[in-house]
């Protein structure tokens, strides 16, 4: 099977059938809201359903665990560039149960690495001697709930967010697209 084939000659009638006309919006999220989610394939038409969301509404970032680890990191800075460059007003930490992050043993990725990537043993003494330190770069989390508070907490302490930006922390069913409210992003400014 050649998925590229595939998605390049669906993709063909796609655009020659015009049905790209009914996704047609701006860059601007009409929401004004930025969302970082979990990579999750149970998520991909669900979390949007689930949150009533229709094309062009939201910025949405996505990554392994919807995890934010490193303040200057590529999350972080695409959250900045939509807050600052693109009218984001507020952000949205969406984690879900029975995510592939949850208990990950960094041991066992490397092996897998070693086993089934073809990366040398060599490649990895490299790399921890250089100072990179691949358990923890490859770690997860013990508890979705934990995971999503600690990376509003990350987002919401940022030197560069805009002070009061509503920083918010859900989890997702990813069977039943329930939202349950970890953090409400709007309580800290009311307070303010």
């Amino acid at each position: 099977m050649n998925n590229i084939k595939e998605i390049l000659k669906f993709n063909e009638q796609f655009v020659e059938n015009r049905e790209y006309e009914k996704y047609i919006t701006s860059r601007f999220p009409e929401k004004k809201m930025v969302i970082v989610t979990c990579m999750d394939t149970r998520l991909i038409e669900l979390l949007p359903k689930a949150l009533n969301l229709k094309n062009g509404d939201a910025k949405i970032i996505k990554n392994a665990g919807a995890i934010v680890t490193q303040p200057f990191g590529n999350i972080m800075r695409s959250i900045l560039i939509a807050v600052y460059e693109l009218g984001a007003e507020e952000v949205v930490v969406i984690g879900h149960h029975g995510c592939g992050m949850t208990g990950l043993n960094p041991d066992v990725v490397i092996k897998h690495m070693l086993e089934n990537g073809g990366v040398k043993e060599e490649t990895i003494r490299t790399l921890t001697n250089s100072g990179m330190h691949l358990e923890r770069w490859l770690t997860g989390f013990d508890n979705v709930q934990d995971s999503v508070e600690r990376s509003v907490g990350i987002i919401k302490n940022h030197p560069l967010l805009p002070v009061n930006t509503p920083v918010h922390g859900l989890i997702i069913d990813p069977e039943t697209g329930k939202l349950d409210l970890v953090v409400d992003g709007y309580e800290p400014v009311e307070q303010k």
